[in-house]
């Protein structure tokens, strides 16, 4: 129940809450045994945070004087990576259990003048199960990087074609040319003067931009608390001091990137604290997939190929639902179309025809 874990560490530093418009909603089914099905679940006022865009969606709600918001969403708050939505025990019949849920979703959403629940960033079982309840399914584009059983970072260069291999390494080698190295920390190795730098640099990059963060100070000391081994920073240390971090969470099957930070200017920094790094990382670890965020076509270049991600909807009104849906069909056409024209321009020598998934 890896959802239902993060959900818990979460809430102790106040990042998804009322006051923040993700007020947390529990659906669970019990049996004689104990509990025998969950789904965690917001109830959102925004979409912010759950990078599953539906702005457009709400805008036409307001433009016939209908209200969007409160919604209810299923999903990781802040964090664009596919996962376990619908929780089912072991030993019982998944079908039935996940059909209850999403049936107890839909019936909360209706009973409650939500316009609607949606469930973001499914695994094949809970897209399975939305489809088999008529939710209207949606898809996605992320870059992710597939580990090919890499035995070094030379290794996985070699698979690049001549001019991209070369484009890499230049990146690489201009960071260590300007006297930046990287240390890598757990978050049982990282101290509450490193959590305030760390999250002082992760900061900057949201008030940059004109807002603040979704993640507390707090959140970074519970999470190097309960998590001393999944929270991994990689720190860029020029001279003595901490110039910049990327932040990263992980898995013995996936690497997740989630936020970096600066505040000196150095040539491919980016590149290589937050992509190269990670890379790296997941060569020694032998660990198969990295998943660096949403959007950024920028990294295509760096290794990371098109790959589908799955969300579901229910709308609650049959007139903006049949509008919805005309709405994903031709989406659908247009996002597998861009991640087929993104393939063809993959650095790896014999990949660029490859099918996306």
């Amino acid at each position: 129940m890896e959802f239902g874990t993060q959900c818990h560490r979460l809430l102790p530093s106040r990042a998804p809450g009322r006051a923040t418009g993700w007020e947390p909603l529990y659906l669970t089914l019990r049996d004689g045994g104990g509990l025998a099905a969950a789904v965690a679940a917001f109830v959102k006022t925004h979409s912010f945070g759950e990078f599953v865009f539906d702005f457009a969606w709400a805008r036409a709600y307001e433009g016939v004087g209908r209200r969007y918001y409160p919604k209810l969403t299923v999903g990781a708050p802040f964090t664009p990576a596919t996962g376990p939505r619908l929780l089912v025990r072991a030993d019982l019949d998944r079908e039935a259990l996940a059909a209850r849920l999403l049936e107890g979703l839909e019936e909360h959403a209706a009973s409650h003048g939500l316009s609607g629940a949606h469930a973001l960033f499914l695994d094949e079982p809970a897209r399975a199960a939305c489809l088999r309840r008529g939710w209207l399914l949606r898809r996605d584009c992320q870059f992710h990087w597939s580990n090919r059983g890499y035995t070094s970072f030379d290794d996985y260069l070699a698979t690049f074609t001549a001019e991209k291999r070369k484009k890499a390494r230049r990146e690489r080698r201009r960071v260590a040319e300007a006297g930046v190295r990287f240390e890598t920390r757990f978050g049982g190795e990282l101290d509450e003067g490193l959590l305030e730098r760390i999250y002082a640099l992760h900061r900057d990059t949201f008030v940059r931009h004109g807002h603040e963060p979704y993640l507390t100070r707090a959140f970074f000391s519970e999470a190097a608390r309960v998590m001393p081994e999944s929270l991994m920073v990689k720190l860029a240390v020029h001279g003595r001091a901490v110039v910049a971090a990327a932040i990263f969470f992980w898995c013995e099957e996936a690497l997740f990137g989630r936020y970096w930070g600066a505040d000196a200017d150095y040539h491919s920094l980016h590149f290589e604290a937050c992509y190269h790094q990670g890379i790296e990382f997941c060569i020694e670890r032998r660990i198969a997939r990295f998943e660096p965020g949403t959007q950024g076509e920028h990294k295509v270049s760096r290794g990371f190929e098109p790959a589908l991600t799955w969300s579901a909807h229910y709308i609650v009104d049959p007139q903006f639902r049949a509008a919805i849906a005309d709405y994903l069909t031709r989406e659908a056409g247009a996002v597998e179309a861009y991640a087929h024209e993104v393939q063809a321009h993959v650095p790896y020598r014999g990949r660029r025809t490859a099918e996306v998934v």
